[in-house]
């Protein structure tokens, strides 16, 4: 059985209750994301598949949407071309990091289903927020709610044992006197 842990529940239940505002919320720094804001996408090389309905870019590639940006060797661009092209969804592999301006998620593959506003990662992943890290299998991000959820993965796979892990900074407290 896989071993899960919601990121938000765990990791910020920690960062918050340590501040002292356990009746907070934690959410993701990508919780309400505009998923039909435009994409920018570069990259070394683009093939076009037009009859597939499907763009491949490949070195180097870099997509930026609003403050998310993701950043990978492979991307495949799934559209459909009625009215106009409309990106449904952005499969990447070879090394993945997805980046907001305080959170930072890596893995070794991610699909970003933008119809279902999905951020799903695998492999080896990590998500860091200031020095607090969470590390397993597989994340799945969900953009309306921004729940994070990491699973563990089956025993040795990843070398995680089908265990999260988690390391969790606590803001310093003054001693009593």
């Amino acid at each position: 059985m896989m071993h899960r842990i919601s990121l938000l529940a765990a990791g910020l239940a920690a960062v918050v209750g340590a501040v002292g505002l356990a009746t907070a919320e934690p959410v993701s720094a990508l919780k309400g994301h505009n998923s039909n804001a435009p994409v920018d996408v570069s990259a070394d090389r683009i093939e076009v598949q037009d009859r597939a309905d499907r763009a491949v870019f490949a070195g180097n590639v870099h997509v930026r949407q609003l403050e998310l940006t993701l950043d990978t060797a492979r991307l495949t661009v799934a559209y459909t071309n009625n009215k106009g092209v409309q990106i449904q969804r952005l499969d990447a592999s070879g090394g993945v990091v997805v980046k907001t301006p305080t959170e930072t998620a890596r893995g070794a593959f991610g699909v970003y289903d933008l119809d279902r506003k999905l951020i799903t990662l695998v492999g080896g992943v990590q998500l860091t927020r200031e020095q607090s890290k969470i590390n397993g299998a597989r994340m799945v991000i969900d953009l309306t709610s921004g729940r994070a959820v990491v699973d563990g993965g089956a025993p040795g796979v990843d070398g995680s044992g089908g265990r999260v892990t988690g390391h969790f900074t606590v803001p310093q407290r003054g001693a009593k006197g």
